[in-house]
């Protein structure tokens, strides 16, 4: 399946950090906090409108701007203006996609100098060609096909050539359609899930998600392997 895969696109949130990090339930406070001072209300009302926008468009921040002309830039900067000292140096990750053969993008619906900062707390900042961002997709997040169009046709992607991973199995949907290989990122038994509750996967993978994988580097590691024609991949 992944001998001829020659570009490799990695989620940033809850996919590129393990699942029981600090670092989204933070970002999410601060859209929470955000949605408080825009609009007067408390927390738990603040959190309801902030939760109702995310479902229905993807982002709470295409919410916003939809119903309210938020100025994103503004929303953004406040939203990942956070502390990622919790994040620690991972070197077996980086080892690990290092160790891929081909390009590797990331994909994220925040924002470029979020995933960049946060890629460098995690020491794997040097392993990518570049971010596509929220800004690159016109504000347009994913699962929204046209998203991925422009991720394509931006950076050449031919989609049959390419791994998606993942920790939102919706976001999954489009690139299967277009002949990604799909990985659906979870947390390991035990850790903390920070998913909503609409977004886990209960029962058995949809047909759209090829690999179901709850440790990253190993599995990176393995599929390094398998192309190397090495001792687990002869």
């Amino acid at each position: 399946m992944f001998s001829h895969k020659d570009v490799w696109v990695f989620d940033l949130d809850n996919t590129l950090y393990p699942a029981d990090a600090d670092l989204w339930p933070k970002i999410d406070a601060r859209i929470t906090l955000f949605m408080a001072h825009l609009f007067g209300l408390d927390g738990m009302s603040s959190r309801a409108l902030q939760k109702y926008y995310y479902e229905r468009y993807g982002t709470t921040l295409r919410g916003l701007m939809e119903q309210h002309r938020v100025s994103a830039e503004e929303f953004l900067a406040f939203a990942h203006d956070v502390d990622r000292s919790g994040l620690k140096p991972n070197h077996t990750l980086a080892a690990s996609i290092a160790a891929l053969p081909g390009r590797k993008l990331i994909l994220t619906n925040g924002s470029r100098d979020h995933a960049l900062r946060t890629a460098e707390a995690l020491g794997i900042h040097d392993m990518f060609e570049d971010v596509f961002d929220i800004v690159a997709a016109d504000f347009v997040p994913k699962p929204e096909a046209a998203t991925y169009e422009r991720f394509f046709d931006r950076h050449g992607v031919d989609p049959k050539r390419a791994v998606m991973f993942e920790d939102l199995a919706r976001n999954l949907v489009v690139p299967h359609e277009r002949g990604m290989t799909t990985a659906l990122v979870v947390p390991k038994p035990g850790q903390a899930d920070h998913r909503e509750a609409f977004e886990m996967v209960t029962e058995a993978a949809p047909p759209h998600i090829d690999f179901v994988i709850s440790d990253l580097e190993a599995f990176l590691d393995e599929v390094a392997r398998t192309l190397r024609g090495g001792p687990d991949g002869a």
